[in-house]
Formats: structure tokens, C-alpha cells, sequence
């Protein structure tokens, strides 16, 4: 190895020294130090290592990692860093090492292609700024050459799928010709290569994105499709799987010109991928039948009702026992797959599925399992009155089923009973079906932590049912009904509950966080003969937290730290439930308990790495209790500050920094003028979160119309934050403007930055300018008010008519009189505009 910059010892201890930890220090140190002393030098003598076919494969590839780990990261920051360092290079060393990066492929004995990598880092840094453009054009000559090795053309065609994928689409748009030339060709039948195949098919699948000026073309159109098809018939299932998610994407992209080929391809396609025997295959042929039906398009699928039975996934073909619950199988993607299918045909599916349901009583699990899943999948679609007659059937069944032996059976039946509590609500009236359901959920909790989960989420169906029959029977002035079904076992169920948060096994499946979510909806949809069991709860979530408080002091491991503080998220979020439920006059008895949990438990965060949840849920608890205590909370104000102002100066962490904002907007309503205090350092604070270009876009826009809040709160107290206050929604109204109707996300936010500008603006006039103020507005406010006054006239017109009210005309009417001339005319223009909104209101006749 030739290669006196960089000892090849290096290069490979990622493959020989991972078990030294030193070594490894060391070796990545000398790298990073050799980039940052002559980084020119490093990229070069990189591209020459593995250019340089006499190299040993391990070292070719590990310079061409380490070639592409400079050029491109996935953290938008260090990206651009990135960027700018490449793009600023000398133009011939750029040239050098596109070179020899382009003369690699095809060359290299390993697969993937580090070098494609290589080519499509540089290729996707260089084509936006104008640079390299004949690339593209050199690898799509790489595949079409009758010349070229198979190794180069697949590496080309991996190189041209890497672009696309990370690339924007409309850089690439002047160029989709070339790219899907270069595809096509890789994708025929007539190529003997399947590695070929594959690479140009995932290819493909990446560039999909910007071939809608070729899928608009019916020639072009014809010839992907053509090759799309037949791919999906290759014996490689490589290949085959690759097609048919290209197929799945086309259906999603340009459902708009897939009618002419269903009947004749896509169907049948659809279908025996459908049957096949490989999981992955089947897989995509069910998520084919699922993009159709999330498109909302329904003239293929009513064409072929008379044969849903032939395209119904065969869903227990693949159900494992030892399935994971994060893995995504054919089972799964079928009961989604029915789903859709029920909510496009509604009552047609009735009729397709009644087969599977004969399977209720099957002895073989499998089948058992698969028509309860179809069962459950099919509810929400048809008219539920069609639904009833099978319902009343199916429960009997369904409850059975959880005593069932199987695993599998159970977790579905669970899910099922969900369902059926979910969209046929009615069914828990039925006689006597409370006395069966509830000894089956309860015994449900100690079932396997899967099992345990779904009945969670069925008893959150069941609760919210009750509940709202009995809303529905009367209920008070407070909204609430006197008593429901469920209250006579709602205590066992909030101890059943908290038992269940309580397992050792509740971090799988999500079990604890289950548990804790259903207790919380079981205190929000609880009567008024349940108080006292909500009062109770209040008192042993607050021990419990005492507890995790305690055990988090002598806690060592970092797993064991991790698990606490999700403890504390989940019961802080508890006791936002308990505490709204609770009347003023017992809350303020347990407000210093709460508040002293609370503020240990912030004070805690600010030691403790990923703490941003548990601080926000705390802020969050907060929040409810000032709602709650209203005055009553002033006492608290000096404990919670200092972790307020952390929390607000959090730029970082977007949820915590919104929790606080919140929590100053609740507190401004709860003691109103009594937060003016401290409200010098919030609002400082406030001001710089604003100028921050750390934190978030959206929680920069709820901090503008909490400057309205504040303004109710304190009335005339706001004069000394007028002028930075005004000129924040000057700059940001100003900044509202939607430059493409066509970005949703941008016309989304823009609402929002109008709204909350309008918010602030309100509630600064309504503070300000109410006639019931004990000290007159200064000269200088009225000046400032009368010209917000008149410019929000200016921009909105007759639309804040209905917001100039008598106080508002008082004012100005005040500033017309001032003997300040800046300030007289002021008022007088401001007036005048009103004058010309009102008239355009009701024009004089």
C-alpha cells in the first residue's frame, strides 16, 4: 500500500481495532486531526486510496467512508459546514477527486458501492450551485454502453438512486430524461444481471418524485409501467419486492393515470403478490391495495367488487406467535389493508369478509386469530346499524376469546373488543353486558404486557362510552352527570389501574405508559358520585411521586435514571388530570403538596440529561394548578421563578420552552395584575427567546400572542413594554406573508403568525384603552396606541370594525386633544382612517 499520509492502520480500524477502545480513540483522532490540518490533501490522498485497484479491499473502502463522511452528514448544520468546505476547495482538487471517485466505479470487489456513495456526496453538493453538470449525463453512458461491465453499470445506477434520493427534486427536473433513460435500460427483461435490475429498479423508486412531466406523457408513461410490470415477474425476489414498492409509490404519486392499467396488469399483479408464499412479497402487494384505498379513489375498487374476495390478504398465511410488536409483517398490513378497504366501499365489505368470520370457532390459531383481526377491521366503514346484528354475535365470542390459551388470539381479541366499544358504542346498553365485559378486561391487565395493553385502550373506549350516555341522560350546570354506569366498580378499576402501572414488565408494549393514559381518562370521563375516588387518586399519585423522588437519590445507572424520570413525566401528566377534575376549595388543601413535588422535581431536570419531558409535563401541572387556584397561586410565585426563567431561555428544547410560554399565559389569567412583579425579567426574557434564531418558528408565534395576554392581565402596567412589544408585531406582521400558496405548511403557519398577531394586538387596546383603568394612559401610550390603532385599520379595512369600540374612540378623541403635536397627529389620522372603515361598513345612502 502506497499511501505515506495516511498509514493504512487507520484506514481499517474500524474493521480490526473496534474491541480496542484506544486503538480506535487514537486511529480516529489521527483522521480528524490530518482533515483538520490540510483537508485538500486529505480528500486527494483519500480518492487515490481507493482508486488504486492494488489496495486491499478492506483499505479501499474504509478511505471511501471516510472520503464520504466529510463531504456529507445527516444533521442539517454540520451539512451545510460541509458544504461550504467542499464547495470552497481549489477547482482542481475538486476535479481531481471527482475523477478518480468516477473512475472507481465498477472497479471495486465489495458491495454497495462506497464510490457511488462517493460520486452522488459530491454530485448532490455541486449540481444545486450549477456545478458538474454533465454527471448525470456520464453515468447514464456508464449504463446504456454496450461496453460497460455489469459491475459499472450497477454502480452508476446506485449512484444515480443515491442522487435522487438525497437531492431536491427540482434540481434534477431538467434532467429526468437522462436519469430515467439510464433506469429504463437497467431495468429490462433483456438484462442477464440482477444486480443490474435491482440497483436500476431502487433507482427508480427514488427518483419517482420528479418524473411527473414524464408520467404526464402517455409514450413515457407506457414504457416505465412496461418495465415496472415485468420486473415484478422476475425470479429474483429482490427484484420482484423492489418493482412492486415502485408500484405501491406510482399508486400513491399518479393515481391519476392508473385506471388504464389496472385492469389489464396492476390487478393481477396485486393479486398473486398478494398469494405469494414470500412475506416480503405478499407484503407489498397488500400495501398496493392500501395506497389505492388511502388515495380515495374508488373506480378501480368498485369495478372489482363482485371480487373483493380474491383481493381480501390472506392475513393468518404469515401470523407468528413471536411476531415483535415494532415489526411491520403481511399480517399487519393486511388488518390495515382491511380497514381502508372498509372505509372506501363502506357496506360492501360486509359481504367479502363474512367468510373469514366463520373462522371465530376454528380450532387452528391462526385462522381463529384472522378473522378476529378482520372483524375488528372492518367496523369503521359500514353503517353501523348494519354492523349491530354482527356485533351482538361477535361479543360472546370476542370474550371467549380472551380466556383463549394463545397469545395471539388474546392480544386481538383485546384490540377487537376496543374496536367494537370505539364504533359501536351502543352495544355496552345490551343486557348484562357489562357483567361479562368488565371480570374479562380486569383479568385482562395481568395478562402478557401485549394483551394488557389493548384491553387499556378497550377500558378508554368503554369510559368514554359511559361517560357520554350518562351526559346524554343530564347533567349539571358544571356539565358534568350525577353518576354513569361504571360507578359502582370505578374505584376497583383506578385501583386495577394504578396496580398495573405498578408491573415490573410495564415497559413493554408501552404497558405502563397504557395504564397511566387510561387512568388519566378515567378521572377526566368520571361523574360527580366518583369525586371522593378522584380526591383519593390525587393523594396517592402525590406519594408516589414522593417515592420516585426519593428513590432517584440513590439511583446509580443511567437506565434506572431513565426509567424514573419517565415515571415522573407519566405522573405529572396523572396529576393534570386529577387537579382539573378537583373543586378550588380542595385543591388549594393539597397546592402546596403539588407545588413542592413539582418544583423538586424541576429543580431536579436541570441536572439531569433528556429531562425535557419531565420539565415540560411539570410546567404543564403547573399550569392546571394555577387554573385551578387562581388567586390562591400568588403564593407559589417566588418558588416556581427561577425554573420558569430556565425553562423560557430553553431554545433548545422546543416542548419546554412552549410549556413555559403557556404557563406565563395561564398565570396571567389566574392572578391577573398580581403577576406584574415579575413580570420584568419574563418579559425580557420573552424578548430574547423572540430574537433567538435557536428556537422554534412556531413557539416564537405563541410568544406573540401571549405579549396580548399580559397586556389584559396588567392593563395599563403594560405602557413600559409597549414600544419593544409594538415593535416585535411590526416586524413580524410584516413578515406575514405567504410567498407560495402551494407550501400548506407554510400557509399554516402564516395563519397562525396573523392570528396571534392579532391576538396581542387586541388584548394590548383592551388593556390599554378600557375606561375602567385607575391611572390615565401617558401622552406617549396614546401616541403609540393611536398609530397601532391606525395602521392595523390600514391593513385589515371593514374587517376590525367590530373591534373599534367606544373605548377605542375615547382614546383617540383624547389624542386629538393633546397639546403634543406628534401625538395630536397622530390621533387625527388614526381617526380619520377609522371614519373611512366604518363608512366602507355602512356606506352613507
Amino acid at each position: 500500500l502506497k499511501c505515506s499520509f495516511l498509514p493504512s492502520k487507520y484506514l481499517v480500524s474500524y474493521k480490526y481495532l473496534l474491541t480496542d477502545q484506544d486503538d480506535q480513540k487514537r486511529a480516529l483522532e489521527f483522521l480528524n486531526d490530518a482533515s483538520a490540518r490540510d483537508f485538500p490533501a486529505f480528500v486527494k490522498e483519500l480518492s487515490v486510496i481507493l482508486r488504486e485497484e492494488n489496495c486491499q479491499p478492506f483499505a479501499r473502502q474504509a478511505a471511501g467512508l471516510q472520503l464520504k463522511n466529510v463531504l456529507y452528514a445527516k444533521e442539517e448544520e454540520t451539512r451545510a459546514q460541509y458544504l461550504n468546505r467542499w464547495l470552497t476547495l481549489p477547482a482542481d482538487i475538486r476535479t481531481h477527486v471527482k475523477l478518480l471517485v468516477v473512475q472507481t466505479l465498477g472497479t471495486e470487489p465489495f458491495r454497495p458501492s462506497i464510490a457511488a456513495q462517493c460520486v452522488a456526496a459530491i454530485a448532490c453538493a455541486e449540481l444545486p450551485s450549477g456545478l458538474w453538470p454533465d454527471v448525470i449525463d456520464a453515468l447514464r453512458t456508464s449504463v446504456t454502453n454496450p461496453g460497460s461491465t455489469a459491475s459499472l453499470k450497477e454502480s452508476s445506477l446506485e449512484t444515480l438512486g443515491y442522487i435522487c434520493q438525497d437531492i431536491d427534486a427540482s434540481v434534477l427536473e431538467q434532467q429526468s430524461n437522462s436519469i430515467l433513460t439510464a433506469i429504463v435500460h437497467g431495468m429490462r427483461k433483456e438484462e442477464p444481471s440482477f444486480h443490474v435490475r435491482l440497483a436500476a429498479t431502487n433507482a427508480l423508486l427514488n427518483s419517482l418524485e420528479f418524473t411527473k412531466k414524464n408520467f404526464g406523457m402517455e409514450a413515457e408513461r407506457h414504457i416505465i409501467m412496461q418495465v415496472v410490470c415485468e420486473a415484478t415477474q422476475c425470479t429474483d425476489t429482490h427484484v420482484k419486492v423492489a418493482a412492486l414498492q415502485c408500484l405501491v409509490r406510482i399508486m400513491s404519486l399518479y393515481y391519476q393515470y392508473m385506471e388504464q392499467y389496472m385492469g389489464s396488469a396492476l390487478f393481477a399483479i396485486s393479486l398473486q403478490a398478494i398469494n405469494s408464499e414470500v412475506p416480503e412479497v405478499a407484503l407489498q402487494g397488500i400495501e398496493f391495495w392500501s395506497n389505492v384505498c388511502e388515495e380515495e379513489i374508488t373506480l378501480s375498487l368498485e369495478a372489482e367488487e363482485n371480487r373483493f374476495h380474491d383481493i381480501m390478504p390472506k392475513e393468518g398465511k404469515f401470523a407468528d406467535e413471536n411476531d415483535d410488536d415494532d415489526d411491520w409483517t403481511p399480517s399487519k398490513a393486511a388488518g390495515v389493508c382491511i380497514m381502508l378497504m372498509a372505509q372506501c366501499v363502506g357496506d360492501a365489505i360486509l359481504e367479502s369478509v363474512m367468510p373469514f368470520l366463520k373462522h371465530f370457532s376454528s380450532t387452528d390459531w391462526k385462522y381463529k386469530e384472522a378473522a378476529i383481526m378482520a372483524f375488528g377491521s372492518i367496523l369503521d366503514g359500514p353503517d353501523p346499524a348494519k354492523l349491530m346484528t354482527l356485533v351482538d354475535q361477535a361479543m360472546p365470542a370476542l370474550i371467549d376469546s380472551m380466556a383463549e390459551k394463545n397469545v395471539t388470539i388474546r392480544d386481538t381479541a383485546a384490540w377487537t373488543i376496543g374496536r367494537v366499544l370505539e364504533i359501536c358504542p351502543e352495544i355496552v346498553n345490551k343486557d348484562g353486558m357489562l357483567a361479562r365485559l368488565l371480570p374479562t378486561l380486569s383479568q385482562g391487565l395481568h395478562q402478557e404486557p401485549r394483551v394488557a395493553a389493548n384491553v387499556c385502550w378497550a377500558l378508554v373506549a368503554l369510559v368514554k362510552t359511559a361517560y357520554d350516555i350518562a351526559c346524554g341522560q343530564g347533567t349539571d350546570s358544571t356539565g358534568q352527570p350525577d353518576t354513569y354506569a361504571l360507578s359502582p366498580c370505578f374505584e376497583a378499576m383506578v385501583s386495577e389501574l394504578i396496580k398495573t402501572t405498578d408491573r415490573t414488565d410495564g415497559n413493554q408494549s408501552n404497558l405502563r405508559l397504557a395504564a397511566f393514559e387510561t387512568l388519566m381518562e378515567l378521572i377526566k370521563n368520571s361523574p360527580k358520585d366518583c369525586y371522593p375516588v378522584v380526591q383519593n387518586t390525587t393523594v396517592l399519585m402525590l406519594k408516589k411521586l414522593e417515592q420516585l423522588l426519593n428513590m432517584e437519590a440513590t439511583t446509580t445507572s443511567s437506565s434506572d435514571k431513565n426509567q424514573l424520570m419517565d415515571l415522573q413525566s407519566l405522573l405529572c401528566a396523572t396529576l393534570q388530570s386529577v387537579l382539573r377534575k378537583m373543586r378550588p376549595e380542595d385543591a388549594a388543601l393539597v397546592g402546596e403538596h403539588v407545588m413542592n413535588g413539582l418544583v423538586q422535581i424541576m429543580n431536579r431536570t436541570s441536572n439531569n440529561k433528556g429531562g425535557g419531558s419531565v420539565m415540560e409535563e411539570a410546567l404543564l401541572a403547573v399550569s392546571v394548578l394555577a387554573e385551578t387556584l387562581n388567586n390562591g397561586f400568588i403564593a407559589y410565585i417566588d418558588a416556581l421563578k427561577p425554573h420558569l426563567m430556565r425553562a423560557l431561555a430553553n431554545h433548545d428544547e422546543t416542548q419546554v420552552c412552549a410549556a413555559a410560554v403557556g404557563l406565563v399565559t395561564d398565570m396571567c389569567r389566574a392572578i391577573e395584575v398580581n403577576i406584574a412583579p415579575a413580570l420584568d425579567d419574563i418579559m425580557n426574557t420573552l424578548v430574547q427567546s423572540l430574537q433567538s434564531p435557536r428556537l422554534d418558528k412556531d413557539v416564537k408565534v405563541t410568544i406573540l400572542g401571549c405579549f396580548g395576554d399580559i397586556a389584559l392581565a396588567i392593563g395599563v402596567h403594560f405602557e413600559r413594554y409597549v414600544h419593544i412589544v409594538m415593535s416585535m408585531l411590526a416586524e413580524a406582521s410584516s413578515a406575514a406573508i405567504v410567498t407560495n400558496p402551494q407550501d400548506y405548511d407554510q400557509v399554516d403557519y402564516v395563519d397562525k403568525l396573523r392570528e396571534n398577531c392579532i391576538m396581542a394586538y387586541t388584548g394590548i387596546l383592551q388593556g390599554i384603552c378600557c375606561e375602567t383603568q385607575p391611572v390615565a394612559p401617558s401622552d406617549g401610550l396614546v401616541a403609540s396606541v393611536a398609530g397601532l390603532i391606525g395602521d392595523l385599520v390600514v391593513l385589515y379595512g371593514s374587517q376590525i370594525t367590530p373591534e373599534l369600540s367606544n373605548e377605542k374612540v375615547t382614546l383617540l378623541d383624547r389624542g386629538r386633544k393633546s397639546r403634543t403635536s406628534k401625538t395630536k397627529s397622530v390621533a387625527i389620522w388614526a381617526r380619520k382612517e377609522m371614519q373611512k372603515a366604518m363608512n366602507a361598513v355602512t356606506p352613507a345612502p
